[in-house]
């Protein structure tokens, strides 16, 4: 399973940004392997650093460094019980960007750790890459292109959520990686912006490319047969969830729990060292409960109404919401915004209490099952999440569409599903929800289609965004070249020989 999430990790990194990564998504589906490639066959796409989240640099199983294609990074002997030193250098000057040696060879680490090898073919592949990413830094500058701190934040927490969805929890995250969270953001938020600047680039460059139905045919009629690429076992999902109803005893068992926390504090307990150690929250206890700054409309209601009410430095009464109870204390006020740390303790569903609620699902997969309502209807009436769109419809976060491949469904929602037919549905199945919380979920088999070639008839959408995506990089490509023309360029001796697919000014 870890080896899963980390080849997924390093497949899912190299391509850019989360939330419009679709496309690239459906790439690794069609090609495999090839996505781990910097070059493509049409042009040289940017790197966007994925080393996040992979192996830290070092030596190699038997304890020497990398030496393929003979690095220019030079090390300082150890003198006097000094630590070495590393010396970078410039291996390319793209107009006013530089591309460093240490940029080339954290680059190759996600090929290393994606069992790739690294020669020099691959050294001069990255370097390449890396001056295009160069090239698209200088015309975002110059068409004023500024990605916000917000925006940065939004994505790292997507890819965040994501791979903890993959793993289990936060905390088997940071564990699996040896880095917090916090540090996991902070060493990446850089690499994560360059990925926003590079996406918005591609995108205002191709932004008027258009295919009509008959290139669309034309581009499929002129594909080798051993080019049209084979589509997996796909399935299209949808599913009812079933939260257990936690006992009223339950609830006094945690409140009571806070009470005795909330008077710890009141007789002169730090509010930092407790909600580190029995905050629930696992992001804010961390950091003794303080969750920062908020406006209307951020949180939960009853938390929201606490929070804005609560005088500078007054500790709460024990409250619930959604998640739990609580206890806050306001920090401080900026206009609109009000700053806060809190305590949260979870209520847990008693065995009993998950007993009747996968009852209860049982219950409705078994009259879905017989007809009496149909799939639709029976989200409607008793899921506890329909989903985005009200309908229950299983979206997937990697490629923003109703559709899974096998390897992209949780093992145990494709072991439940794996015999279904067209129609049918599962009984329920228990897992865990955002925030850790057991519940029940059950599956209906909205499509399942078999593996096959891709044609027009049946994979038409796959086809038109392979038929986009070429002429795209005929677009990109013709770009590329007319700014590599009237940029100044300089490549060190190290890369001259290297086999580039574009004319660099300086060869």
């Amino acid at each position: 399973m870890k080896r899963q999430i980390f080849s997924l990790l390093c497949l899912f990194l190299a391509g850019g940004v989360l939330p419009v990564s679709a496309a690239t998504v459906q790439d690794s589906v069609m090609q495999g392997n090839k996505r781990r490639q910097v070059r493509t066959e049409e042009r040289v796409a940017p790197v966007v650093d994925s080393s996040l989240m992979s192996l830290p640099q070092g030596p190699d199983r038997d304890g020497k460094a990398d030496t393929a294609g003979g690095s220019d990074m030079r090390t300082a002997k150890e003198e006097s019980g000094q630590h070495p030193i590393m010396i970078d250098e410039v291996v390319a000057v793209i107009g006013t960007k530089m591309v460093k040696y240490s940029d080339v060879e954290r680059a190759l680490e996600n090929v290393r750790a994606g069992g790739g090898t690294v020669d020099e073919k691959a050294r001069c592949e990255t370097v390449e890459s890396l001056m295009v990413s160069a090239l698209y830094e200088l015309q975002a500058e110059e068409d004023s292109i500024v990605v916000s701190d917000a925006e940065v934040e939004s994505e790292l927490d997507g890819r965040i959520k994501y791979f903890v969805d993959q793993i289990g929890s936060r905390e088997k995250l940071e564990e699996f990686y040896g880095k917090s969270i916090m540090q996991i953001k902070e060493e990446y938020r850089e690499m994560i912006r360059t990925g926003i600047v590079s996406m918005r680039m591609e995108a205002k460059i191709t932004e008027d490319v258009r295919v009509t139905p008959s290139e669309v045919r034309r581009y499929f009629a002129t594909l080798p047969k051993d080019s049209i690429p084979l589509v997996p076992l796909t399935f299209e999902l949808q599913y009812i969830t079933k939260n257990p109803l936690i006992s009223l005893s339950e609830k006094e068992i945690a409140k009571s729990r806070l009470s005795e926390i909330r008077a710890r504090i009141e007789k002169g307990e730090r509010f930092q060292s407790l909600a580190a150690l029995y905050s629930q929250d696992p992001g804010s206890a961390r950091r003794g409960g303080d969750v920062g700054y908020g406006a209307r409309g951020d949180w939960a209601s009853e938390f929201e109404s606490m929070a804005f009410s609560l005088p500078i430095g007054e500790l709460s009464p024990v409250f619930e919401t959604q998640f739990g109870f609580h206890i806050l204390e306001v920090l401080d006020r900026k206009g609109e915004l009000v700053h806060v740390r809190h305590i949260l303790i979870r209520p847990e569903a008693s065995d009993i209490d998950l007993m009747r609620a996968q009852k209860e699902l049982d219950s409705v997969a078994d009259r879905v099952a017989d007809g009496v309502y149909t799939m639709r209807e029976a989200v409607g009436l008793f899921s506890d999440d329909a989903g985005l769109q009200g309908d229950g419809i299983y979206i997937n976060p990697m490629t923003r569409k109703p559709v899974y491949t096998a390897d992209e469904l949780d093992p145990m929602v494709y072991l439940a599903i794996q015999d279904l037919e067209e129609g049918q549905n599962t009984r329920a199945i228990p897992y865990q929800t955002q925030d850790n919380q057991p519940a029940f979920r059950m599956f209906y088999v909205k499509k399942r289609i078999p593996p096959h070639r891709a044609d027009l008839e049946t994979d038409y959408d796959k086809i038109y965004e392979m038929a986009l995506n070429a002429a795209k990089e005929r677009t990109m490509r013709d770009w590329m070249r007319n700014k590599i023309e009237n940029t100044y360029v300089r490549i060190m001796n190290r890369f001259k020989d290297c086999n580039f697919m574009y004319r660099w000014k300086s060869m």
